[in-house]
């Protein structure tokens, strides 16, 4: 048995304890932030990944897979993208003994390696929109300490680029990732907070950016997805145009949307526990463990295998735990790795013509083997709902409303502030809160009683004020 750290009071501990405890991964590579897949965080990525296709794909954005390596050449054409990237840049200088006549660099985002093609597959406005989107690796000279998932050198990532006739379409194509992310984030399970981030935040070279936050308690919150409207800041310097139908050439508008492998750390760190992960059942490697219970005079075994077939004829993700420790070991290690469902099959089950349920949010009952596929649908059905009440009634009591300056500084929830919208006055949040202003609600925020903001908890200004949300990001 493994004794995890107190999640309330050492929360970076007890996520580090049970990343590894769970084998979702192994941090023992020879490179600081890079990372072993697991079998087990595999099967859990790879699930993660075929929800964000299914999801992406219902709006028509179609695959491409781009090159890792991006020319030096390609890389410079967008200034303000440079300076956003060129301390986190790993560089590739050689080619065997051979000096690279241009250097290349190792991608850490691909908005240089895709567009120069883009401007060869874009004409015409019988070209556009052009939607697609791709599922590879980044990488990203992290200097800070590094942590599964959450803070790496080698990203999974997710990311969609699209080209459209003008602001509006590219506007309207923001407005469905949106609906992309809630749909994501509600099948995790994992209420969010959508935030337009102020100028000074923003993705280098986009023109406003919209990230996907969530609380992690003690008003700390982690970023787990972007999306970007660029307008023409990047169309221009890789000469993006089309022709009209009257002929004239106009530059595309851009967007892009980025999730990445931190989906499965806020997993981990919203749903988990004190024995370990909680998977929903979109992610989860296996729906459900089968443990058999040997008792006298039945065939438990027999029986457990035949309930996993008829499970995974169903298509349910199902494992039998066939191993020789005792049953309370077993339950302690899938409840560790955060199966949503445990069907127990002993003696008294194998007589009675059912088996024993427990969610791993420990809500406990019978399902006859009868009706088990139903039943067992029925039961995660449940499960899921629960888990998003749950994190749904934490999401909500994870901001306060602050009116003042001095109880900014209280620090134990996430602040909701009125803002006049000016730097200044948002950086004097941001010192107070000794954390970053995340930006405006593009969504609302779960405070009923907000009501409409009045002035500017800084300067007092009362025209143009909005809510804002600040925090401490981990």
């Amino acid at each position: 048995m493994v004794d995890l750290p107190d999640r309330t009071t050492q929360f970076i501990d007890w996520y580090l304890a049970v990343v590894e405890a769970a084998e979702l991964t192994d941090k023992r590579y020879p490179v600081k932030g890079l990372n072993v897949w697991t079998t087990y965080g595999l099967r859990a990525r790879r699930r993660l990944d075929a929800l964000l296709v299914q999801e992406i794909e219902r709006t028509g954005s179609n695959p491409v897979e781009f090159p890792t390596l991006i020319p030096q050449t390609e890389f410079a054409k967008e200034a303000e993208h440079i300076r956003g990237f060129d301390a986190q840049v790993y560089w590739v200088t050689r080619g065997g003994e051979t000096p690279l006549d241009v250097p290349l660099v190792l991608r850490p985002t691909s908005e240089t390696a895709i567009y120069p093609v883009f401007q060869k597959w874009i004409r015409s406005h019988r070209d556009l929109p052009l939607n697609v989107y791709q599922i590879v690796n980044t990488f990203r000279y992290e200097t800070k300490t590094t942590r599964p998932f959450l803070r790496v050198r080698e990203i999974h990532f997710f990311e969609e680029h699209t080209c459209q006739v003008d602001d509006d379409a590219a506007t309207a194509r923001v407005r469905s990732n949106l609906e992309t992310a809630k749909a994501i984030v509600r099948a995790l399970a994992l209420p969010c907070a959508f935030l337009r981030r102020p100028e000074w935040d923003k993705f280098p070279g986009a023109y406003y950016t919209v990230a996907l936050d969530v609380p992690l308690g003690e008003a700390r919150t982690l970023q787990i997805g972007t999306i970007h409207h660029y307008r023409e800041n990047f169309s221009r310097p890789y000469g993006l145009l089309y022709e009209t139908a009257t002929g004239e050439q106009r530059y595309v508008h851009q967007t892009t949307f980025g999730l990445s492998e931190r989906l499965l750390g806020a997993v981990v760190a919203i749903h988990g526990d004190q024995k370990g992960v909680v998977f929903p059942t979109s992610i989860a490697p296996y729906e459900v463990v089968v443990v058999p219970v040997p008792g006298a005079g039945a065939d438990v075994g027999s029986l457990a295998r035949d309930v996993a077939d008829r499970l995974g004829r169903a298509g349910v993700r199902v494992v039998v735990d066939t191993g020789d420790e005792r049953p309370g070991a077993k339950y302690y290690r899938w409840e560790l790795k955060g199966v949503p469902l445990r069907l127990e099959i002993g003696p008294r089950e194998a007589s009675g013509g059912s088996v024993t349920a427990v969610d791993r949010l420990g809500k406990k009952g019978s399902i006859p083997i009868a009706t088990l596929e139903a039943g067992v649908r029925g039961r995660l059905a449940e499960f899921d709902a629960a888990l998003y009440a749950r994190a749904t009634e934490r999401f909500s009591t994870a901001f306060r409303r602050v009116d003042s300056i001095e109880a900014l500084r209280d620090g134990r929830a996430v602040a909701v502030v009125e803002w006049c919208g000016a730097e200044a006055c948002g950086h004097q949040i941001e010192a107070a809160v000794d954390g970053s202003l995340l930006g405006t609600p593009e969504a609302p925020l779960p405070l009923p009683t907000l009501g409409e903001p009045r002035s500017c908890l800084v300067c007092g200004t009362a025209a143009g004020t909005r809510w804002a949300v600040a925090g401490r990001p981990l």
